[in-house]
């Protein structure tokens, strides 16, 4: 499936979508750690949840649970999430 990277992950991928697999965004996520190592961790925290400032989309939908199942003609999309006053 497509992934859609936010440019704080580009240094990883060196690129912005790149392809990935996975049944739950949790194997997607493994996935791309295998592909792209220390990315997971930018994105999922040490008790595997989505960090705070990380959003995903699946198919243009918003999820933070990432036992969300996929498909493989899913889009995914890792968004980086601006805060501040």
């Amino acid at each position: 499936m497509k992934v859609l990277l936010p440019g704080a992950l580009h240094s990883y991928t060196g690129a912005n979508q790149v392809e990935a697999q996975g049944e739950t965004l949790h194997a997607l996520f493994a996935d791309l750690e295998q592909r792209y190592p220390g990315l997971r961790f930018r994105v999922v925290d040490e008790q595997r949840q989505l960090r705070r400032h990380m959003r995903v989309f699946v198919n243009g939908v918003s999820v933070r649970d990432l036992d969300t199942a996929l498909a493989p003609d899913d889009f995914v999309a890792v968004v980086l999430a601006l805060s501040g006053g």
